[in-house]
């Protein structure tokens, strides 16, 4: 791993060749196959969802502009032993270190913004999480609201498909630029699998890792190093009428 960064930081130094020398390679961000995620839909014969991103900022957000393709695995012939590594990044958070998926499923609620004023109101209603017999801290007994949404609603995280996480505004609903459909998420890159106030969502298996800090110098809340912002995560969505159409991205 020492190796790899110090060759990429050279590299990076070094500054990037002309453009007809060397074009930027896309980065591979995520390839999930529909046997390990059910949840996935893909158009035609296709089993394969491959996520690529360039690694630079690009207007209007100033972001890693993803890219997404559907594949059929069994068409794909030449593999790469190693990904393109790119001569040059905005930011080392958008160079992802190559890493194995445990696919989990999982559930989850809505945020509280997503929610009918109603049940908003009913979550927000501390006597009724006292009398279901909810353990809940009482910390959270002025704003039980915040208790649902670190502990029940739209889990932190890479994710496919689910809730989606809202940190910036209110919902913000996407429509398909070809049919007008409303889009549904696709895929969250996180910047972190959990927080200091999330740790509920901590994986068993991850949780003597987590309180024990980072081990080998890699934190367990962030195994992909990726970063698309301070605590932002990237929310990737497609078109339910057809994956065909173009895709949209988020930053929340």
């Amino acid at each position: 791993m020492e190796q790899k960064a110090a060759r990429l930081a050279e590299r990076l130094d070094a500054g990037p060749p002309w453009p007809e020398e060397c074009p930027v390679p896309l980065l591979p961000v995520a390839q999930l196959y529909v046997r390990d995620v059910p949840l996935l839909r893909p158009p035609g014969e296709a089993d394969l969802l491959q996520v690529l991103w360039c690694p630079y900022d690009h207007e209007p957000d100033w972001k890693p502009a993803p890219a997404v393709f559907w594949r059929s695995a069994a068409s794909v012939v030449d593999v790469l032993a190693t990904p393109p590594e790119p001569y040059e990044a905005n930011y080392s958070g958008y160079v992802p270190e190559p890493c194995v998926l445990a696919p989990e499923a999982i559930t989850e609620y809505p945020n509280s913004l997503d929610l009918s004023p109603e049940l908003r109101k009913v979550v927000g209603d501390w006597s009724r999480w006292q009398a279901a017999g909810a353990d809940v801290d009482g910390s959270y007994a002025e704003h039980p609201a915040e208790f649902y949404d670190s502990n029940l609603a739209n889990a932190p995280g890479w994710k496919v498909g689910g809730w989606p996480p809202w940190g910036r505004t209110d919902p913000y609903r996407r429509y398909c630029t070809v049919c007008e459909a409303q889009m549904v998420p696709l895929l969250t890159v996180a910047s972190f699998e959990w927080d200091s106030s999330r740790h509920g969502w901590v994986p068993y298996e991850d949780r003597a890792a987590c309180a024990a800090g980072r081990p080998a110098g890699l934190s367990p809340a962030q195994p992909t190093r990726v970063e698309v912002g301070s605590t932002d995560n990237m929310q990737l969505y497609v078109c339910p009428a057809s994956p065909e159409h173009p895709h949209t991205d988020l930053i929340q």
